[in-house]
């Protein structure tokens, strides 16, 4: 599965607000809430249970949060751009700046692995998340996903 196959131009945040985790997770889950038809209050709270068992920052400026939710019918992911960078409680103690949201049905662990590995590999070109940073709207980042998800 390709991360464009799954990521919605409406579910892309070029420019998030928020100035802590909390925020910033209420932020993402705006549009991949409607996309998935659940509350975004329900949504919220599965992420942030999820941080408690250890944040999802896993350093370089990127963070992943991700979580399983009951009554959900298939896998949604969102994207978000924070360009000041926010304390996600990152493993390296740096701003986080790009982030990839992933929900998916309880039963899935399989697809929502692969998915997080496929984010995971394709965040570690420096290049790539750069030309992220420098991106101008939603158009312009799916546009750079779609070209490095090509590539693996």
């Amino acid at each position: 599965m390709k991360i464009c196959d799954v990521l919605a131009i409406n579910s892309i945040l070029p420019d998030l607000k928020a100035r802590n985790k909390k925020g910033i997770l209420e932020e993402l889950v705006v549009p991949v809430a409607e996309i998935a038809g659940v509350s975004q209050k329900d949504l919220a709270k599965v992420l942030m249970e999820r941080e408690r068992l250890g944040s999802t920052g896993i350093g370089g400026g990127i963070g992943i949060p991700h979580g399983k939710m009951k009554n959900l019918d298939s896998l949604v992911l969102g994207f978000g751009l924070s360009r000041k960078g926010v304390d996600f409680e990152s493993l390296d103690g740096q701003p986080t700046h790009i982030f990839f949201l992933l929900v998916t049905p309880e039963n899935s662990t399989g697809l929502h692995l692969k998915l997080l590995a496929r984010i995971s590999r394709i965040l570690k070109n420096d290049p790539l998340k750069s030309r992220l940073l420098e991106a101008a709207d939603s158009d312009e980042i799916l546009g750079i996903i779609k070209e490095e998800d090509e590539e693996f």
